[in-house]
């Protein structure tokens, strides 16, 4: 059933209770008893049931505004790119709504489901897992979806991307040839496309050098931020020091260097350091930080553009999907 035409009825019949409690678990969810309130969750979630947004929006039939779902808002790579898209949507009119998964597909799920209530013409996400399913409901429910940062697997889709393994593979390289042969990667959790891209780049580097991939040692923290590369560099300081860091992007690299420097540890001297997105802090650290440059603000400019071509222009929309290539940008700490 077409998500626009599931009503609280149908939610109610669904789940054998009365509309006041569907009503409840909507509005008032700490008033309806736990089991029931899951039987009544579980039959919005089946049914694809999104409540009505304002009365104005539904009286126009779409708002002018546009979601936008990152997993990382503290992330300067993802403010950047937010820039890009505010910048374009005010161009065009258009408000922009904010959500943080903060890489937890239920935040994402919740979040995608308030936008869906919102009426929001169209969703830009970077998305926290690899389920299509999400998506395929708010498209059922007319809204467009275009991937930012994360390729796209099929021709109704567009999405604006980055070549994370040549990003990967091209920073190692880098490390290689300045004559390391042991090197380490600090990445956030392998569950992450963009981390487990890096690596297979990382490795296939690597294995262009003559050496065994299964060589690299890989560090992998549970958040992607300065403090948890400390920590990684402390670990990696206590099992032995590699000749080079592989970090997936700069937030790791940034604390790696701290705890490197504190530690006594020179850098690039004894360990060179490479870090990935190329934020503003890169260039401005003590050691300047080598890093693998992204268009983040490039893309976030179009994913909105081909977001919004495909709401104002259905009929004439050509869904694309376009992959800028990184770029190494060598600074002091792989000098």
């Amino acid at each position: 059933m077409p998500m626009a035409m599931v009503s609280i009825k149908d939610v109610a019949a669904h789940a054998g209770v009365s509309p006041g409690t569907v009503s409840n678990v909507l509005n008032r969810p700490g008033k309806v008893a736990p089991a029931t309130r899951e039987r009544v969750e579980a039959a919005i979630s089946e049914l694809g049931f999104v409540r009505h947004g304002s009365a104005s929006t539904l009286r126009a039939g779409h708002s002018r505004t546009i979601g936008l779902s990152v997993i990382d808002i503290g992330n300067p790579f993802f403010t950047e790119v937010a820039a890009g898209v505010e910048d374009v949507a005010s161009e065009l009119g258009y408000a922009v709504i904010l959500g943080n998964s903060a890489g937890s597909q239920d935040k994402e799920e919740r979040n995608l489901r308030v936008l869906a209530e919102h009426r929001v013409r169209g969703v830009l996400i970077t998305p926290s897992g690899e389920d299509p399913g999400r998506l395929d409901r708010l498209r059922e429910n007319g809204i467009s979806v275009v991937l930012v940062d994360h390729p796209a697997h099929r021709p109704d889709q567009c999405a604006v991307a980055v070549d994370d393994v040549a990003g990967g593979r091209a920073a190692v390289a880098h490390l290689l040839a300045r004559g390391a042969r042991s090197v380490a990667y600090v990445t956030g959790p392998m569950t992450i496309r963009q981390c487990v891209e890096r690596c297979e780049g990382a490795r296939a580097a690597m294995r262009a050098a003559g050496l065994d991939p299964a060589g690299l040692r890989v560090a992998e923290a549970a958040t992607m931020t300065a403090r948890a590369g400390e920590k990684a560099a402390a670990d990696l300081i206590a099992d032995g020091l590699p000749e080079a860091v592989f970090c997936a992007n700069d937030l790791l690299a940034l604390g790696v260097l701290r705890a490197l420097l504190r530690s006594g540890v020179r850098v690039p001297e004894e360990v060179a350091l490479i870090g990935y997105d190329d934020i503003d802090f890169a260039a401005a650290s003590t050691v300047s930080l080598s890093s693998m440059r992204q268009p983040t603000y490039q893309l976030g400019r179009i994913a909105t553009e081909l977001l919004l071509d495909e709401c104002d222009n259905p009929d004439t929309h050509a869904h694309q999907h376009i992959m800028f290539q990184p770029e190494l940008v060598a600074r002091e700490s792989t000098a």
